[in-house]
């Protein structure tokens, strides 16, 4: 059996690209500035953040205007969707392996 660490996404894995892709997660879309806030972080971070995101098929940007405001919208694609839930998959893989009886570490109590 090979280490559930395997299956983890070197894209998704960044902490600040993991918290974009969980804060979309959980809606069909967001606004630019609700992610921004969501997982603490300015402007410029989280727009390259999600270029990269974006160039992996992830993550889909969506301009517009509410009135006469520009506006920017972020949304996960059928694959971001997919990644990301085999990227949770895989850290709960590495926890269980962990706690198992098959962990070489020994466990204390």
């Amino acid at each position: 059996m090979s280490h559930p660490r395997h299956a983890l996404d070197q894209v998704i894995h960044s902490p600040l690209r993991f918290s974009i892709m969980a804060a979309l997660a959980a809606a069909e879309k967001a606004e630019f500035a609700f992610v921004r806030d969501a997982v603490e972080v300015n402007d410029q971070a989280l727009s390259r953040q999600a270029a990269i995101l974006e160039k992996a098929g992830y993550v889909k940007i969506t301009k517009g205007y509410v009135g006469k405001r520009p506006r920017t919208w972020l949304s996960l694609t059928a694959q971001g969707r997919s990644a990301f839930t085999k990227h949770v998959e895989a850290l709960h893989g590495i926890t269980e392996h962990a706690l198992s009886a098959e962990s070489p570490v020994p466990r204390l109590g």
